[in-house]
């Protein structure tokens, strides 16, 4: 048990942040919700003047969505996690959500500057885990076992289908730039990593522990399987 919460901590320790985010404001009143997002949204107001709270914080809360969300990472964190490892799988995930962010909202200060959007998108609510969630899905679409691809697909096909991600996308809507933006820095941090790594991806994680009978730590001992 030990062995498997510490090969999958970067998914284990972000879905643990995620559930309890989720808990915690789910249980605020309506109001404080309000003024939660408010603050915790990465606005272009709030990231010109306070951009590490809600770049942190927004990736831990779903709101309206309090029970599917921890689900929906869960199918795509473990295989992202046991194909890079913990800490380049934080590494990316990390990415797409700060890349993912400030490319979206850049943009509608850029627009907003220019005259083509109102002032008050300066201040859009913007929060919840998909960047987050569709880079472990690139993660485990591109170096994942062949179960950790399904899974990811599955995860992927409910989130364009059913959440319409990319909605608005050619209108420069600031979730469907996320989304992209987050997915091709997630594949291009991906590959980076596996040519780097000469396509071992998470190879240097295998401990003595996992050695084959002749003590080779890249024998063919035992794997670690998904939870």
């Amino acid at each position: 048990m030990t062995a498997v919460l510490k090969r999958y901590a970067a998914a284990w320790g972000y879905l643990a942040g995620l559930i309890a985010g989720c808990l915690v404001f789910g249980q605020l009143s309506a109001r404080a919700q309000a003024v939660f997002c408010t603050w915790a949204s990465t606005s272009v107001a709030n990231l010109e003047h306070e951009p590490v709270g809600p770049l942190v914080v927004s990736a831990f809360i779903a709101p309206g969505y309090l029970l599917l969300w921890p689900v929906l990472a869960a199918l795509a964190l473990f295989g992202a996690n046991r194909a890079l490892g913990n800490a380049r799988t934080a590494l990316v995930c990390v990415a797409g959500q700060v890349i993912g962010s400030l490319v979206s909202e850049g943009i509608v200060g850029y627009r907003v500057d220019a005259g083509q959007l109102p002032v008050a998108d300066r201040h859009l609510v913007d929060i919840g885990p998909s960047y987050v969630v569709v880079s472990a899905i690139v993660i485990a679409l591109i170096c994942g076992t062949w179960l950790a691809r399904v899974l990811a697909a599955a995860d992927f096909a409910i989130l364009v289908f059913g959440g319409q991600i990319f909605s608005g996308l050619s209108h420069l809507e600031v979730a469907a730039v996320g989304h992209l933006t987050a997915m091709l820095i997630a594949a291009a941090a991906t590959v980076a990593i596996q040519i780097r790594s000469g396509g071992r991806t998470s190879r240097r994680d295998v401990t003595d522990a996992d050695a084959d009978q002749v003590g080779d730590p890249g024998g063919a001992g035992p794997e670690y399987q998904l939870p």
